[in-house]
């Protein structure tokens, strides 16, 4: 039996059964034994999933566009630096959940390049809780460690700037319900009733909390019996510090997600908590197997977090799907059909032939799986937010804001 098991286990013949909430916080989150805490690093080929960061630097170059016109309009409203003075205002990155900052690395890279205003007056503040990604971030980050002003375990208190969150709500604790012919009922984690097994098993029980069912009742929507659905009290609360933490500037959150009346509806009656293990998903058959050795997901109430969010003081500037926030901020140049460079031709019979330029064609299959629809074009979503700065007209939201 693993360490971690063993202790759910006990604690579970200590207190009784859990709440799926308590697992997950557990299996993802526990400081020594979760599956965010024994390694720096869980995307990519070697990993357990994919993310929009392993894709390539493409990425990170196209957020630096839209932090950089960010960057221009938070600095045109804070006062400005006294007379004579080179040094740019500073201006705050904060990633939360930046795992050892790769893809804060990939940002660094083309705003040292391409936007050296931005460079020049960047703060970063990386956001995480495993100790393994904590450790890795100064050689992640190279040259540009100068930048790191803190690496912590919460946001910090007074950022003038942008709060930057990739796949990190769906990843918090969710409680999980179904509903039953006589109400409400909550999916709890418990041991088998065979003496001696340690095999864990859901129990459908009363609700550890009425929370649950306010939830529901403030969204509008209305489970059918046999419905099952996750309800993520963790993401309304990190929004609100998120808001409380922001003194100026923007909100900026990627993830995977629908509006209420969509997650709750008949398409996704039966949840959506999905494991991943070696770029293998299952659904939550798996779920109880193995605490700690997988990665545990479920998709993001959009409708709360929007209205969390304004309700904190944040205005809502878009929400859309990846696709069009990433061809908002592509530009002409990057999407231009000619993948081949016409000055490295090779005679062959006596005719030009042009050469693939390659380093031109894998950035445009990059984006092509940063944007298809149906891949992580459509099913990631970007919402954007901002304080203090009124109502932009920002790029990323330029070509269209629709959300699937």
């Amino acid at each position: 039996m693993s360490h971690l098991r063993g202790l759910i286990a006990d604690r579970i013949r200590t207190t009784g059964p859990m709440s799926l909430a308590e697992f997950m916080k557990l299996a993802l989150y526990h400081p020594s034994y979760g599956y965010y805490a024994r390694t720096s690093r869980r995307t990519g080929r070697a990993g357990d999933f994919f993310t929009s960061v392993d894709v390539g630097p493409v990425f990170g170059e196209l957020l630096a566009r839209q932090l950089a016109e960010m960057r221009e309009i938070v600095r045109a409203l804070d006062a400005c630096p006294a007379a004579g003075s080179r040094q740019p205002a500073e201006f705050d990155l904060v990633e939360a959940g930046a795992g050892s900052g790769r893809l804060a690395r990939d940002v660094l890279d083309a705003a040292a390049h391409h936007y050296p205003d931005l460079y020049g007056s960047l703060r970063l503040h990386l956001v995480e809780i495993s100790p393994a990604a904590c450790a890795a971030q100064v050689e992640t980050l190279g040259h540009h460690a100068s930048k790191l002003t803190s690496t912590t375990h919460s946001l910090p208190e007074a950022v003038s700037g942008v709060i930057l969150a990739n796949e990190l709500l769906d990843a918090l604790p969710t409680h999980a319900v179904v509903m039953s012919d006589d109400g409400l009922r909550e999916v709890f984690v418990d041991l088998d009733s065979v003496p001696g097994n340690a095999t864990f098993v859901e129990r459908e029980l009363a609700p550890s909390t009425p929370e649950l069912e306010h939830y529901l009742v403030r969204v509008g929507v209305r489970l059918e019996p046999g419905w099952r659905a996750e309800i993520n009290l963790e993401a309304p609360a990190w929004i609100r510090r998120a808001a409380h933490s922001l003194r100026r500037g923007f909100l900026m959150l990627l993830d995977y997600g629908h509006d209420a009346a969509e997650l709750y509806s008949g398409t996704h009656s039966a949840g959506t908590l999905t494991t991943f293990q070696r770029h293998v998903s299952s659904d939550r058959a798996g779920l109880l197997q193995d605490p700690g050795e997988h990665d545990i997901t479920a998709h993001v109430d959009l409708t709360t977090v929007t209205s969390v969010a304004e309700e904190s003081g944040l205005v809502t500037l878009g929400r859309l799907d990846q696709t069009y926030f990433l061809l908002g901020l592509a530009g002409a140049e990057m999407l231009d059909d000619d993948v081949f460079n016409p000055s490295a031709t090779l005679s062959v019979d006596g005719e030009p032939r042009r050469t693939v330029n390659t380093a031109t064609l894998k950035k445009r299959l990059a984006l092509k799986t940063l944007m298809v629809p149906g891949g992580l074009g459509s099913t990631l979503k970007v919402l954007i937010f901002a304080k203090d700065v009124g109502t932009p007209k920002l790029k990323g939201l330029s070509y269209r804001t629709r959300l699937t």
